[in-house]
């Protein structure tokens, strides 16, 4: 499985595994809604299981995607300051998203 992040995201998710709560925890990525053609994604804190791959990025965070679900594979993690500031997860192999 694969995953992308933009800088931004990046230094926000950093920023996110450095507090007190994120001991021994990763950024996970998952589907919070299925739509058929797309899904919409969002990210939080967990510790992997039996279903995870551990995927690496090239911003040097690891990133836990469950294996059973394929809108993550590809999935793109982006962040903006602007017009406000939030994550916007994408994936273009799978049509089209939102956050």
């Amino acid at each position: 499985m694969q995953c992308k992040i933009n800088r931004n995201a990046a230094k926000v998710l950093k920023q996110m595994l450095e507090s007190e709560e994120a001991e021994g925890k990763m950024v996970r990525v998952y589907v919070t809604l299925d739509h058929g053609d797309h899904a919409h994604y969002d990210i939080k804190l967990d510790t992997p299981t039996e279903h995870d791959e551990i995927v690496k990025t090239d911003k040097d965070i690891d990133v836990l995607l469950d294996k059973r679900e394929p809108f993550l594979d590809d999935v793109w993690i982006k962040y903006f300051y602007v017009p406000q500031a939030g994550f916007d997860i994408t994936n273009s192999s799978k049509g089209h998203h939102h956050h």
